[in-house]
């Protein structure tokens, strides 16, 4: 377990005005902050698989209770509201394979999704990813059940990408993810869908699987597959779905619990593609994340969506939002996040949108002060709607990302009652490492 205290300071820049989808003006700008950055864990690597693709979440029980996962079968929890943590591994009986993503009920519970590996082989084996696997903690993370699987269909199918939310009015687990006919195939006859299913008994029993895409994918993992999908529980319990494909963004929905959902999936935005490159990663994406506003704020109700995107060019990668204030009938036209006006590389963000002030906080890497791969982490915050953004930098210092190390495909974020803690993955001298800051309102 490290012990670490890092006080970041912040230089203010230059203001940014830009145009508002109603012709107001906004300004953006970014802000002095100062905040502590806590490193929960590090490991040497210099080349393949280490901990990476972290995800955090706030006991809404006990805010000072916190738990992390990363790849590929890392466990962090913190009992003094991030300042330190311990970590464990993982095991399973249905195998791990990365994917990690950790939510909480409001009873304090953990869950502990990811991917599955029965046979211990990964890739060698073709049972791998046979099916999404659940683990639970309820001791704030230090012990864990040994795994419950959900929607298993064995080879040539496979199970990938998955997210889960927890309905805070009913404790209801929604979870999503992307099936495969034969994952990375090109045979056109193999597909990708996206697909549903729920607990509603603290994660011991799940419904079949439902497919939520209309259009169906390539199962090749590129542009034409459907990927990122991500659940989001409006203010009536409505639930709303989102993910990427053929160089769009659709939304679907359901008004009874994921009993049924629209028949008709709704364009939300284009976007040029949800994969791209990334100068010193192996691959990125700009996959989108859903988040509803539930709380008693101006905003309440309204659906936000953020995402990655290459529209200005390769080379100018950035993180933008659309939302809607009428249950997701229509979206406003994309509205630029980073406040900075220059050509570099915004990406990899994450949403939470505080259910107590309805602030939005979106975190993301972020090359604008450099000319090189240099890479900062940056927390952009809206009070007012998504309207408009202050951003800050969060990391304690720049990092170089290795090619030849994993880098994942996503961090995350976590705000509750004015708590929010964000996390990341960073890379220097030979150690990977994962990181979460201290930002408390």
């Amino acid at each position: 377990m490290r012990k670490i205290l890092l006080l970041l300071v912040f230089i203010t820049v230059s203001c940014k005005v830009t145009q508002k989808n109603d012709s107001d003006i906004i300004v953006k700008k970014q802000t002095k902050k100062k905040y502590t950055a806590i490193k929960i864990f590090e490991q040497e690597i210099t080349k393949g698989l280490g901990p990476c693709e972290p995800s955090i979440y706030i006991n809404p029980k006990n805010p000072d209770n916190i738990v992390a996962g990363s790849v590929i079968d890392f466990v962090h929890y913190s009992l003094d509201g991030g300042k330190t943590w311990t970590t464990n591994k993982i095991k399973s009986k249905l195998g791990i394979w990365g994917d990690p993503c950790i939510v909480a009920d409001t009873k304090g519970t953990f869950y502990y999704f990811h991917l599955s590996d029965p046979e211990g082989k990964n890739w060698s084996s073709k049972h791998i990813l046979d099916q999404m696997v659940v683990q639970k903690s309820i001791d704030n993370g230090k012990s864990w059940s040994t795994g419950t699987g959900i929607g298993k269909n064995t080879y040539p199918k496979q199970q990938d990408k998955e997210w889960a939310t927890v309905n805070p009015f009913n404790d209801e687990i929604y979870l999503t993810w992307t099936e495969f006919d034969k994952y990375g195939s090109k045979d056109k006859k193999h597909r990708s869908r996206i697909l549903f299913s729920k607990s509603s008994d603290a994660g011991e029993t799940w419904t079949t699987p439902s497919a939520l895409s209309e259009i169906e994918g390539n199962a090749i993992d590129n542009n034409g597959t459907v990927e990122g999908a991500t659940t989001a529980v409006g203010i009536d319990g409505e639930i709303y779905c989102a993910w990427s494909v053929n160089d769009k963004i659709y939304l679907d929905k359901s008004l009874n619990d994921g009993k049924t959902w629209f028949e008709k999936d709704i364009i939300v935005t284009n976007q040029t593609g949800w994969g791209f490159d990334i100068e010193g990663l192996g691959r990125a994406n700009g996959m989108p994340i859903t988040a509803v506003d539930l709380s008693e704020s101006a905003y309440k109700g309204t659906i936000y969506i953020t995402f990655a995107n290459q529209r200005n060019g390769k080379e100018n990668t950035d993180v933008f939002l659309v939302k809607s204030v009428d249950r997701g009938k229509t979206f406003s036209t994309p509205i630029k996040v980073n406040t900075d006006a220059t050509k570099t590389q915004q990406f990899f963000p994450w949403m939470s949108v505080d259910a107590k002030t309805g602030y939005i906080y979106i975190v993301y890497y972020d090359r604008s002060r450099y000319t090189n791969t240099q890479t900062d982490v940056v927390l952009a915050i809206s009070k007012n709607g998504g309207k408009s953004f202050e951003t800050q930098v969060i990391s304690e210092k720049p990092f170089v990302p290795n090619k030849g190390v994993f880098f994942g495909d996503y961090n995350n974020i976590h705000a509750f009652n004015g708590r929010v803690r964000p996390i990341w993955t960073h890379y220097e001298n030979g150690k990977l490492s994962v990181w979460t800051c201290l930002i408390d309102f």
